[in-house]
């Protein structure tokens, strides 16, 4: 059995989460210009280096470059990105952590969006950019993320 083609009705929902928790894995799919995706994979690459790659095929089939706000479309298990989301690599790669957070929640039959589960995807997030600090071997890096956390520890009083 394949994954649905679009997550959207209570059956389709239903058979997406019950391969995710078989342990079905998407084979990650990057659609865009030729820098959109060569950003996207130094993003991928730090994510791998945190060792959420798995957790991002997961619950994200692919990433798509737009010319618009970025966004989760859960229907079809993607992340519609544009250029600013991707221009820096660490903020990227934690974006997408905290997106499929969302997709998964999503499957999950949480409630996904509003207050209290943006709050848990930054938290999400917050751990992603902690463990990259200590996984990755790259001084910029690991400056990048303190950098993102403080941000994030100080935007989470918003909520």
């Amino acid at each position: 059995m394949g994954f649905p083609k679009r997550i959207y009705t209570s059956e389709e929902v239903e058979e997406a989460k019950e391969l995710v928790n078989k342990g079905y894995k998407h084979r990650l799919g990057v659609k865009g210009s030729k820098d959109f995706k060569q950003r996207v994979k130094q993003a991928l690459t730090l994510v791998k280096t945190a060792g959420y790659y798995g957790f991002l095929r997961t619950y994200i089939r692919s990433i798509t470059e737009i010319d618009g706000l970025t966004q989760l479309r859960e229907s079809e298990a993607a992340i519609w990105a544009n250029n600013y989301a991707v221009e820096n690599s660490t903020d990227a790669a934690s974006l997408f952590v905290q997106k499929a957070n969302h997709m998964k929640e999503y499957l999950e039959g949480k409630l996904y969006y509003g207050g209290i589960a943006e709050k848990r995807s930054v938290e999400k997030r917050i751990e992603f950019l902690e463990v990259l600090k200590k996984k990755s071997g790259k001084k910029e890096v690991r400056q990048e993320c303190e950098r993102l956390l403080k941000f994030w520890s100080d935007s989470s009083l918003v909520y």
